[in-house]
């Protein structure tokens, strides 16, 4: 009788429980939530207001009842929709894996970032930075991460595969993990780079300092090439 791989089970049960509480999939499941409250509420608004118009008086507590609760469903999606996601969370590699710690910096960047993002594209009086390049630094951002963790991906590959090699053959993959580190800590810092030049735009809202804007479109530019050469050098 085979017996069951207790590591899978147990990866397998961790990527489930990081799915649940990963917070851009409760993002998504509260809008999903509010969807379907504001298409139930609109329908029994709806048939609420045929039955009052064929003169059943009854039915009007349940229009006014129903009609606001549409309109807080429909007020709670806008404001869902108009709010961008948190980062995705993901499985970090184990303690002993050289991509774990720079990994666990570039969780704690990514989270740092949003929060940013989100104070720059909040709707104010002297905001410094237009929402266009707040957009391009985000969508530059997640492609950035996404092509870190990939590098992180390729770390954690070669680790197993020097593991595995023989005793001959483990210097160079030796050499080969720390190259693809250095490359994995040279990115997280150019990531960091465009979260300075986010904090100081919200720093310069309502204080007058100028260039805030020129130092955001910059450092996406430089965090959008160095995202370009890693999806080269991950054949992605």
């Amino acid at each position: 009788m085979r017996r069951p791989d207790l590591r899978a089970i147990a990866a397998e049960a961790a990527r489930q429980w990081l799915d649940f509480t990963d917070p851009a999939a409760r993002h998504q499941r509260r809008k999903e939530r509010a969807s379907r409250g504001l298409f139930i509420w609109t329908v029994l608004a709806l048939l609420s207001a045929v039955a009052v118009g064929f003169g059943n008086w009854v039915f009007l507590t349940g229009l006014v009842v129903t009609g606001a609760l549409a309109v807080r469903s429909g007020v709670k999606l806008r404001r869902l929709n108009e709010m961008a996601p948190p980062p995705p969370r993901r499985l970090l590699p184990s303690k002993f894996s050289s991509a774990r710690e720079p990994l666990q910096r570039l969780a704690r960047a990514e989270t740092t970032l949003h929060d940013l993002l989100q104070q720059l594209s909040a709707q104010g009086a002297g905001v410094t930075v237009d929402e266009v390049s707040v957009a391009e630094a985000r969508q530059t951002a997640a492609q950035a991460a996404a092509a870190l963790h990939q590098l992180g991906e390729r770390i954690v590959a070669v680790e197993r595969a020097r593991d595995a090699a023989p005793p001959a053959e483990r210097q160079e993959l030796d050499t080969a993990v720390r190259q693809l580190r250095a490359q994995l800590d040279e990115g997280i810092e150019s990531y960091r780079g465009l979260i300075a030049a986010a904090g100081k735009a919200v720093a310069a809202r309502d204080s007058g300092v100028s260039g805030a804007q020129a130092a955001l479109t910059d450092a996406t530019d430089r965090l959008a090439g160095m995202a370009s050469a890693l999806r080269e050098l991950n054949g992605s």
